[in-house]
């Protein structure tokens, strides 16, 4: 029995698979956080090993899964491998009984990511996505605004996530970029979309869409449209979100002021008994003060946290079916010209 189930409220002991280049991470972070105790690294590159040896000689660094499986002092694992193996990898750890944290997308099919809901629930395990901007102080300061009616009504999102590189090879700018922006849409619309349609081209190689533009559609009428591509002379990574009192703009490349509150909007006025009248409002710009903490860093604390105190996970296992199930609906409307593809 590991220190967790055993109510011991001092730490986690946790194990790291796949110390590459965003494991590396991870890794960093849960071996300084409090609460957390980093006991294994796991990776099949001798020079990864190697690197993670002297940077963490607390850690047990090993190149096979099954050491870090199966000691039962291990409470949790983090799974940071290539998205083919988050299900093969992710299944194993939970039916070792462990709290499983995987990288998004959770996986490449709505099926498995239903079954390791089920093996998680059967376990009695926590299930956790890394759907990393759902821990981002900004966007948790744009959620606050809507649910507190600051901005008014939310009308429609978009999102604009593009740079020059990193091209993948195994996945297309959708399934390897969009994760995060479809993760966002939802959370701050509380609703899972109706219908995806997406259209986009591969320009570099063939069959890997280098751009893809989607538009996810819920149901009471808001839209969310997605930009995404890693061919673009611009390094965006930009929020925009349009209500009926005010706008709000998420610019992620700022240092520091990531918030704009526009103060616009327009406004239907009756102008008699037979007719109405738009008009345009304009005031101020705030830039308000919000935090500038790791996300990743709060990510990895909710985790632990969640454990230890047998809390909800925000970016759950439901959270990480949903966003697969939409990027397979962008898929199928990609493979399809465009057409808009429904949800079940």
């Amino acid at each position: 029995m590991s220190a967790a189930d055993k109510g011991d409220t001092q730490v986690v002991r946790i194990g790291v698979i796949g110390a590459g280049n965003w494991g590396k991470n991870l890794v960093r972070n849960f071996a300084t956080l409090p609460g957390s105790k980093l006991s294994y690294v796991c990776d099949l590159n001798e020079k990864t090993r190697q690197s993670m040896t002297a940077l963490y000689p607390q850690a047990t660094v090993v190149d096979r899964i099954d050491a870090v499986l199966s000691d039962p002092a291990v409470d949790a694992v983090v799974i940071a491998v290539e998205a083919p193996e988050h299900y093969r990898v992710a299944k194993a750890a939970l039916l070792a009984g462990k709290h499983t944290y995987v990288e998004k997308p959770l996986t490449l099919r709505s099926e498995e990511a239903v079954e390791l809901v089920q093996l998680a629930a059967q376990a009695g395990r926590k299930l956790m996505v890394g759907h990393l901007l759902e821990y981002h102080p900004a966007v948790n300061y744009m959620k606050d605004l809507i649910k507190t009616g600051k901005v008014g009504n939310p009308l429609y999102l978009y999102f604009q996530r593009l740079n020059l590189g990193v091209v993948r090879k195994a996945e297309n700018a959708w399934w390897s970029l969009a994760p995060h922006d479809i993760s966002v849409a939802c959370y701050l619309f509380e609703s899972e979309p109706v219908s995806v349609s997406a259209t986009g081209h591969a320009y570099l190689q063939k069959g890997i869409e280098d751009v893809v533009f989607a538009n996810l559609k819920f149901a009471d009428g808001r839209m969310a449209q997605i930009h995404v591509s890693w061919l673009d002379p611009h390094k965006i990574r930009k929020i925009t979100l349009v209500s009926s009192q005010k706008m709000v703009v998420l610019d992620d490349m700022e240092a520091s002021e990531k918030i704009r509150i526009y103060d616009k909007g327009a406004e239907i006025r009756s102008v008699d008994s037979y007719s109405e009248a738009i008009t345009l409002r304009t005031g101020d710009i705030l830039i308000p003060k919000v935090s500038t903490q790791e996300p990743l860093q709060l990510e990895c604390r909710h985790f632990v946290d969640a454990i230890l105190t047998d809390q909800p996970i925000r970016s759950d296992g439901a959270d990480g079916v949903r966003v697969v199930r939409v990027l397979e609906a962008g898929s199928r409307s990609l493979a399809e010209g465009g057409a808009p593809v429904r949800l079940s």
